[in-house]
């Protein structure tokens, strides 16, 4: 089971890298999302998948049985899972709206169509 999970993380995180390097934003941003799976992935085998005793506590002890699975990268892979997907919508509909504006969606177009920066230190900001 670890070996299939870490074969199905190491895709992911290739898939990943491929469209994080598109030049279309849209491939870019469905990268970013695949690459946030992939960390989702590896946090969640650092909980001892392939463990079949559930964690809970039996009345009378005060910690987990040996073996059992650890519920802490359990809670932190869903809490990801759901600002993950918060983020990819915000950073979609963002992204749409740009391309909406520019009327098109490739990344070093959009580089090019910003305004050079006076002081390369500090970034422009745009007034309408």
């Amino acid at each position: 089971m670890t070996l299939i999970l870490m074969i199905t993380i190491s895709l992911t995180v290739a898939a990943g890298v491929l469209l994080l390097l598109s030049r279309d934003l849209f491939r870019t941003l469905v990268g970013l999302a695949v690459l946030g799976s992939a960390v989702n992935l590896t946090v969640f085998l650092a909980g001892r998948p392939g463990s079949l005793t559930p964690p809970l506590i039996p009345p009378g002890l005060d910690r987990l049985p040996a073996g059992a699975a650890d519920p802490l990268p359990q809670a932190l892979v869903l809490t990801a899972i759901v600002i993950g997907f918060a983020l990819l919508c915000f950073a979609l509909v963002l992204g749409a709206w740009i391309s909406q504006r520019a009327g098109h969606t490739e990344v070093d177009r959009l580089r090019l169509s910003e305004p050079p920066a006076k002081d390369p230190l500090k970034p422009t900001i745009l007034k309408e």
